[in-house]
């Protein structure tokens, strides 16, 4: 008989920005966009330096199908077209522009006609769309199956990473909008069953979910348990489906689309106004910072301008990460930029984020209890550390999602997940030879 849940562990909410409404911060002087900010192909920069470009023109393209193009976050001069290091160490073109200070709309922006199942995909394509819930992968491209092949469509509501509400602002706040988007799923894959998953602990989002769908015969909301990694992509499609995304295959091979709930609702308000992703509601959180808030900022803008936007921080903050506590990237400096996939920004103080040293492995097993995809983590640090690709492919390393539940309840506070993603690292390598 089947669980009726994968196994999952309980981490802290740290909710405390979800009874707000989000801000709008005031213009930054400059924004640097990267080229890269999804999965994919980077784009070229369509722009050079001393243009003049306005909110929601592109300012970079790529014709690669995994890919998704790269527009002005604010009007101004494009100052400088140059090479940047992002967080995760890659080198990438990005484009900085300074501000005029009149937030000028491009005057070609305008809602998309949308004819047939194709220019419904080229419309979310020239939206720029990517995952809005941190994974970054271009919208278009996920969109862009048989439609026949679809049985589900997951809204993913989850939001199970301690600190971030801006999803659950988004099922409160943005029901218009995604009415929008639920409604335009359904006259494209109109034999998908919609289901939006939601954790328990999300009352309001639960209940305005309900309001918005209760018409909607095609459409229900599922309350989930308040677990941790409740919102991965094959922890929701199992929860909700029972069905199971084998090694190496992705959710539509097993008839699922799984969609951020912030992510469809940016398609409905595309699909009405026209302005493509040039913002995000961003949660900024952590001991380090004044205020906490949802924060809707331009992208591109710097963190320490989001931070000054927050009235500052308390002192230098011990560390910074993009995204939530269990899988947000830590930056090297706060000129990092927002990017689209860009969920959080969390300064944390050293009490909140410094890592006790690892000691030996007790071969207690708990990491392997808490794996929702029961996967051996000690037996994959030890094929990494050995450097054996065969040992780690037979072990389905590339299953890993990294979701961190196995250094979470490590007692020994092994650093596991750096393990494992090293370990992708030596299997990729080895399939690229």
């Amino acid at each position: 008989m089947k669980a009726k849940y994968l196994k999952s562990i309980h981490v802290p909410h740290y909710k405390r920005t979800a009874g707000d409404i989000p801000n709008r911060m005031d213009l930054p002087k400059t924004v640097t966009i990267p080229m890269s900010m999804h999965i994919g192909a980077p784009c070229t920069p369509v722009v050079k330096v001393g243009d003049h470009v306005a909110i929601g023109q592109i300012i970079g393209d790529s014709t690669a199908f995994v890919s998704a193009p790269i527009h002005a976050s604010i009007s101004g001069k494009v100052k400088a077209v140059d090479t940047m290091l992002l967080s995760s160490g890659a080198l990438t073109t990005a484009v900085t522009i300074e501000s005029d200070g009149l937030g000028e709309v491009y005057s070609e922006v305008k809602p998309p006609v949308i004819t047939d199942f194709d220019s419904f995909i080229e419309a979310v394509r020239a939206s720029g769309c990517v995952g809005l819930g941190g994974a970054g992968f271009p919208t278009a491209a996920k969109l862009k199956v048989d439609p026949e092949k679809v049985d589900y469509i997951l809204v993913n509501g989850a939001e199970c990473e301690p600190y971030i509400t801006a999803d659950t602002h988004t099922m409160v706040d943005r029901t218009d909008r995604l009415g929008k988007g639920l409604d335009t799923l359904h006259w494209f894959y109109p034999n998908a069953k919609i289901i939006i998953g939601i954790e328990d602990n999300k009352k309001f989002a639960i209940e305005s979910m309900q309001e918005l769908t209760a018409d909607m015969p095609n459409v229900s909301v599922q309350s989930l348990p308040a677990s941790y990694p409740q919102g991965g992509e094959k922890v929701l499609i199992y929860n909700l489906t029972h069905r199971v995304v084998p090694a190496g295959k992705l959710p539509i091979d097993v008839g699922c689309i799984v969609i951020n709930a912030t992510t469809l609702s940016f398609i409905g308000k595309y699909l009405m106004t026209g302005l493509p992703l040039v913002t995000k509601c961003v949660t900024i959180d952590g001991g380090a910072i004044r205020l906490p808030q949802n924060l809707i900022v331009p992208i591109g803008t710097s963190m320490m301008d989001v931070a000054e936007a927050c009235n500052g921080l308390k002192g230098d903050p011990f560390k910074v990460l993009y995204g939530g506590p269990m899988m947000g990237i830590s930056v090297p400096d706060l000129e990092q930029p927002i990017l689209k996939s860009t969920n959080a920004v969390l300064f944390l103080t050293e009490k909140e984020a410094k890592i006790t040293k690892p000691s030996a492995c007790i071969h207690c097993g708990r990491c392997v209890d808490a794996c929702p995809l029961n996967l051996e983590p000690t037996a994959l640090e030890h094929a990494c550390i050995a450097k054996d690709v065969d040992e780690l492919n037979k072990l389905n390393i590339m299953l890993c999602m990294e979701c961190g539940s196995c250094a979470f309840v490590c007692p020994a506070k092994r650093n596991l997940v750096e393990s494992h993603k090293l370990a992708k690292s030596l299997v990729k390598e080895a399939q690229a030879r």
